[in-house]
């Protein structure tokens, strides 16, 4: 703590060594934040736009979440009364023998809006857009993004898509309902099914905006970074952080517009007679005038983008726990140019492996080997990862507060849900348990719960950057462990289910033989759902209680960090620095290193002092 208090008594130290971009003399600063309207809504200050991302996906995940609440009551207790639910759902509560329960085609909407908000405008936008915003100027040393003004337009791009889907649920017809990777020839045929209607079209809309934002975004993300870096801040210098969004960034540059392309013919069969998708259709006994088509290859485009957006998700949260990681644990990261290269191999892999989601597709079984075996070479560089974050814990001082608590519990998820990939990376064991609970576990636990803690640790960790202040650690802790242990008791009994052949998209079970004995396993897993979304409302109550209320931010280093996010003023100027930049002249993880605790990258190199590993 020593050494923290010097910090603090050498903030001076950031203006002396710093150099001056001429930026703040011409800066449109006060007269930009003297007006409401442009300060908290229409800003341009990638702070501001941050928070506005980050509040927003938060609002997407409870809505997202209590869709999953509802549908997992169905599943656990099909024959319960549910007309309690009829003031909130309306016509979707049927009611027979004075029992009301679940509309099948509502069931099927609602497991498709929660595939859809939780996938894109939660763990896309709401992690990406929120931690690739504060961190990438604040830890390059930018005054702000490329451009502001196109960042300020991805926000509301962002927002508006997810108006788009907000009404699209309160439509005569329903939401769209054909699943959240919409699948011809169900999302192609508006006569296919009620869910098929207006809502899919919203639901298309929806995402085409919602690709505009993420490109508007990674457009600005990639110049940041390669064009906006400080004096001394090379790339071998940046923090893992940034390297992951950047890498994230070029990821959707290169497989959203593939997704719309999709969206674009899949439009065309809906409205203007085209079969690109389509092929050899009846409806009611009549056949459709529409030959030639195949929806095997909006599944090819579909999964062009679907696997790179695994990693889109999952990326940005691995960057956030390294660096939450290496803070806490007070120790330098592990193999820091390992870690640069798996991040650079998990993104140049991401784009080989799509047609492993299509092994039940009909696809040449020849050139599933091919997906197969990229499927598990991809393995390789995150279990460098997940290697080097287990060293860096090992033998460091740690800090078990809920930021490294979370990032810890993000290594357990990773580990744990990636070692259930490998089987259905095979394509001989997938066949088997594709269409099963198995699938519904890996992707949950690898793909959202794991990118939900990594979200979390960052949102704990740069609370105090976005907000100047904390977040009550008591009610953090709880929410660690009861998001934990709840999240564990609701997917791994879902493999054992998968494995013994139970059916995911099914409304209900009790009316099979061979699935009927699982009643009691269901309704415990609807219990522990229950559970885990109340500990995530206390998150909520945390979160937007401490943004008033929380303990005030009174040093601008908090943690002891090395990385120039902590060495701007805390009540957060526009422009990042009063005056002059931070100049860069070390790497970004300089922690115990000559009996000094830590030393931020702004402390110049001492004479005969030896760098880290920064390829300098």
């Amino acid at each position: 703590m020593a050494e923290l208090e010097k910090v603090h008594e050498e903030d001076i130290l950031i203006e002396k060594l710093g150099y001056d971009d001429h930026f703040h003399d011409h800066h449109h600063g006060d007269k930009y934040q003297s007006n409401f309207i442009n300060h908290y809504i229409f800003s341009m200050d990638h702070k501001i736009i941050a928070r506005q991302f980050l509040i927003t996906g938060i609002i997407w995940a409870f809505i997202g979440a209590a869709m999953s609440i509802i549908f997992r009551l169905q599943l656990g207790f099909p024959e319960a009364d549910f007309q309690w639910l009829k003031p909130l759902l309306g016509k979707w509560i049927v009611v027979e023998n004075g029992i009301g329960s679940l509309a099948p085609e509502f069931y099927y909407a609602l497991v498709t809006m929660h595939g859809t908000i939780l996938v894109f405008f939660v763990l896309t936008a709401g992690l990406s857009g929120t931690f690739s915003n504060l961190l990438i100027p604040l830890q390059l040393g930018a005054r702000d993004m490329a451009s502001p003004f196109l960042n300020m337009l991805s926000y509301w791009f962002f927002f508006t898509a997810g108006i788009v889907m907000f009404y699209s649920l309160f439509i005569s017809t329903g939401p769209f309902s054909g699943g959240w990777t919409a699948y011809p020839p169900l999302s192609a045929l508006p006569q296919a099914s009620t869910g098929s209607g207006t809502g899919m079209t919203l639901w298309v809309v929806s995402l085409v905006l919602f690709v505009v934002s993420v490109l508007l975004g990674g457009i600005n993300y990639v110049t940041t970074v390669l064009n906006l870096r400080t004096k001394g801040m090379t790339l071998w210098r940046m923090p893992l952080t940034i390297w992951a969004f950047f890498v994230t960034a070029i990821l959707g540059i290169l497989s959203f517009p593939v997704l719309a392309s999709g969206f674009f013919m899949l439009t065309m069969d809906r409205a203007m007679g085209t079969s690109f998708f389509l092929s050899e259709i009846f409806i009611q006994g009549q056949a459709l005038d529409r030959i030639g088509g195949s929806p095997v290859l909006y599944q090819h485009l579909f999964w062009f983008l679907g696997h790179p957006e695994v990693y889109i998700i999952i990326l940005p949260a691995m960057g956030l726990v390294s660096e939450v990681l290496s803070v806490h644990a007070r120790k330098p990261i592990f193999g820091y140019k390992a870690m640069v290269l798996s991040i650079l191999a998990i993104g140049f892999l991401s784009f080989i492996v799509w047609a492993h989601h299509m092994f039940m597709s009909g696809v040449n079984p020849f050139i599933s080997n091919f997906f197969v075996v990229f499927t598990l070479i991809i393995a390789v560089p995150s279990a460098v990862k997940v290697f080097n974050w287990i060293t860096t814990i090992y033998g460091g001082n740690l800090r078990l507060n809920t930021p490294m608590l979370f990032a810890i519990g993000f290594v357990s998820m990773f580990i744990s849900g990636g070692l259930t990939g490998i089987f259905l990376g095979n394509s001989a064991i997938d066949i088997q348990l594709h269409d099963t609970y198995f699938v519904v576990a890996h992707f949950h636990i690898v793909m959202g719960v794991a990118a939900f803690f990594g979200m979390f640790a960052g949102i704990y960790h740069w609370y105090p950057r976005m907000f100047g202040r904390f977040m009550s650690e008591t009610m953090g802790k709880i929410h660690f462990w009861g998001t934990m242990i709840g999240a564990y008791a609701i997917f791994w009994p879902m493999h054992y289910i998968g494995m013994a052949g139970v059916p995911r998209r099914y409304y209900r079970f009790d009316g099979f033989d061979a699935f009927k004995h699982f009643t009691e396993l269901n309704q415990f897993i609807t219990i522990a759902a229950i559970i885990t979304f109340g500990v995530q409302v206390l998150f909520m109550v945390n979160f937007f209680y401490s943004i008033w209320k929380g303990k005030k931010q009174t040093k601008r280093n908090p943690w002891g960090a090395t990385t120039l996010e902590w060495s701007s003023p805390i009540e957060g100027v526009h422009g990042n620095w009063e005056g002059k930049i931070p100049t860069v002249h070390r790497w970004a993880y300089d922690y115990n290193k000559d009996e000094r605790e830590f030393v931020p990258q702004y402390i110049p190199m001492e004479e005969g002092e030896e760098h880290g590993e920064d390829m300098h």
